[in-house]
C-alpha cells in the first residue's frame, strides 16, 4: 500500500456513516487508498431498505462497489481495486488510489477489556489498530462522522478525522452575507465617468473603481452615514458596475401585505423577495430576525394581490426538537400541519383582523386553504412547480443533495426562497459548514438570478432577543 517513489501512502478506513452521508466519498481521497471493513458492508446492507435519503445513499454506494468490482477480477480485488480509472471521475481528477475490502479476520487483542469487540464501532477501531500494526510504513486514518468513535480511536493511538470533503468552507465567518459597507471615501474613488439615469421609476448608476472587482451581482452596498445610500449591484464588468438604488421598505408607503421592514437587512430581503427577476433567494439569520414573516408577506402580496404566482408551496424537514410524538393521522397536509406552526403564527400577524376575532381566524383559514399548500419533503421527487412561490423552511437541516433535489423542482415562473439558521441544526452528522443552506449560499452568490441576505437583528421581542444573545 505504498507508491513506487517510496513515499508512504495513507490508508483511510471509512466508517459506515461517511458512506451513508456521501456515496461519492470513495472517490474523494485523491491518490490514497481506502479500506472498507466487512462490518461496514453489513451495516450498509441493513440500511438499504426504505425511501429515506440515507437508504438511497446506501443503495448508490452498493452500486458503486458492484460496478468497480465488475471491472476487476478476483486477484485484482485482493491487490486493491483501482479507483482512479472510475468513470465517475473526470479525467483531470483520476488518480492511482485503490479500494481494499477486508478479506481476513483480525485479532482484537489491542482493544482494552472495556471495549466489547462485538460492537460495530469497536470492531472498526480494532481493525484500524490491526492495520496500523500490520504495516508500520503506512499512516492509517479512521474517517468517521461519529465524534465518539473518533475519540475512542485517538485514545487508542489511531489517527482519526472527520469527513471534510462535504464542508463548504473552513471558517463560516467568511460565508457570503449579501451586503457590503462602503468606505467613507467611496465616492471620491469611484466618481470618474459616473453616469446616472432613471428607468421605470428606478435610479441607476454606472460607476468605475477598485472596489467593483470585489462585488457580486445582487450584492447590496450601503454607506454608513446620514445620506442613507443603499443600492443593489445589477451588473459587473471588470472595474465597471451598474447599480440600482434599493427600494426602502422601511417606509410605510412601501409596505408589503401590511408589513414594514424594521431594519436595513429586512429591507434588503424584501427587495430580493419582491424582485421578479430573481428566481432564488436565501435568507439566513437567528431566531426572531423575521425570515418567515418577510417571506410569507412577499408570497401573499405576489400571489393574492398581484397574481404573479398562482400558489404558495411551503415545505420543511420534519425533525422534532424533543422526543418524537409518533405517527400523525390524516392526509399529507394534515400530517404536515403540526410542523408548520411558524407559518400559521405569522399568518395571524398578517391577517386583516385580530387573531382573537372570528372573522380574522376564518380569513387565516381561507388563505391557508386557497393559496397556501403545505407539502412534505418526502414526495418532492419527480415534481415540477410552475408559477409557484416555494418556501423551504428550516433549510439548515437539509443536506446539499436534498437541497439540489428541491431546487431542481422549479419550473418556469417559479421563485424559491430558502430560510435557515445554521445555529439550529438538528440533522445528525450535519454541521454549519456542510449544511444545505451554507452550500447553496456559497454556490449561488455569483449567479445573476439569485440573491442572499444574512439578517442580523432580532425583531421578535426583547425577551427573544435577549435569549438569542445570552443563552
Amino acid at each position: 500500500m505504498t507508491n513506487s517513489n517510496s513515499e508512504p501512502k495513507r490508508l483511510f478506513v471509512l466508517d459506515t456513516n461517511v458512506l451513508m452521508h456521501d456515496p461519492t466519498s470513495i472517490f474523494r481521497f485523491a491518490e490514497h487508498d481506502i479500506y472498507i471493513p466487512m462490518v461496514v458492508l453489513e451495516e450498509l446492507d441493513n440500511g438499504k431498505k426504505g425511501l429515506s435519503e440515507v437508504a438511497r445513499n446506501v443503495r448508490q454506494v452498493s452500486r458503486y462497489f458492484d460496478q468497480l468490482m465488475s471491472s476487476s477480477g478476483e486477484p485484482q480485488i485482493k491487490a486493491g481495486i483501482p479507483i482512479g480509472n472510475s468513470p465517475y471521475l473526470p479525467p483531470e481528477e483520476r488518480t492511482n488510489g485503490h479500494l481494499f475490502f477486508q478479506l481476513a479476520n483480525f485479532e482484537m487483542n489491542a482493544l482494552p477489556d472495556g471495549l466489547a469487540s462485538s460492537k460495530v464501532d469497536n470492531t472498526i477501531v480494532g481493525i484500524a489498530l490491526a492495520l496500523q500494526e500490520q504495516d508500520k510504513d503506512t499512516q492509517v486514518t479512521l474517517v468517521s462522522k461519529d465524534i465518539n468513535l473518533r475519540i475512542k480511536a485517538k485514545i487508542l493511538g489511531v489517527h482519526a478525522e472527520d469527513y471534510f470533503n462535504d464542508q463548504v468552507m473552513d471558517d463560516l465567518e467568511n460565508l457570503f452575507t449579501g451586503q457590503a459597507e462602503l468606505p467613507d471615501d467611496f465616492w471620491a474613488n469611484h466618481n470618474k465617468d459616473m453616469q446616472s439615469w432613471k428607468e421605470e421609476g428606478q435610479t441607476f448608476y454606472t460607476i468605475k473603481g477598485p472596489l467593483v472587482k470585489e462585488w457580486n451581482v445582487n450584492l447590496f452596498i450601503h454607506l454608513n452615514d446620514s445620506s442613507g445610500f443603499s443600492a443593489i449591484v445589477r451588473e459587473v464588468n471588470d472595474d465597471q458596475a451598474t447599480i440600482e438604488l434599493a427600494m426602502d421598505y422601511q417606509s410605510s408607503s412601501h409596505s408589503i401585505w401590511g408589513i414594514v421592514a424594521r431594519n436595513r437587512e429586512q429591507s434588503y430581503a424584501l427587495n430580493l423577495l419582491m424582485d421578479p427577476e430573481i428566481d432564488f433567494v436565501t435568507l439566513q439569520g437567528t431566531a426572531g430576525t423575521g425570515k418567515t414573516l418577510l417571506a410569507l408577506a412577499a408570497a401573499l402580496e405576489q400571489t393574492v394581490e398581484t397574481k404573479r404566482y398562482n400558489e404558495i408551496i411551503v415545505t420543511r424537514v420534519t425533525i422534532p426538537v424533543g422526543e418524537d410524538i409518533g405517527f400523525l393521522p390524516g392526509t399529507e397536509e394534515e400530517k404536515m400541519n403540526p410542523w408548520m406552526g411558524a407559518f400559521t403564527d405569522n399568518l395571524e400577524v398578517l391577517s386583516p383582523a385580530q387573531s382573537n376575532d372570528d372573522w380574522g381566524r376564518q380569513a387565516t383559514q381561507d388563505i391557508l386553504q386557497k393559496w397556501l399548500k403545505i407539502r412534505s419533503l418526502n414526495f418532492m421527487r419527480g415534481r415540477t412547480f410552475i408559477n409557484k412561490f416555494v418556501i423551504i423552511d428550516e433549510a439548515q437541516n437539509l443536506t446539499p443533495k436534498q437541497m439540489k433535489t428541491l431546487i431542481t423542482r422549479a419550473g418556469p415562473g417559479t421563485k424559491m426562497v430558502c430560510l435557515g439558521n445554521v445555529g439550529q441544526i438538528d440533522t445528525p452528522y450535519l454541521t454549519e459548514s456542510s449544511s444545505g443552506i451554507t452550500y447553496v449560499v456559497d454556490h449561488f452568490k455569483s449567479w445573476n438570478f439569485g440573491g442572499h441576505i444574512k439578517l442580523q437583528t432580532g425583531e421578535r421581542s426583547r425577551l427573544a432577543d435577549f435569549a438569542s444573545e445570552h443563552l
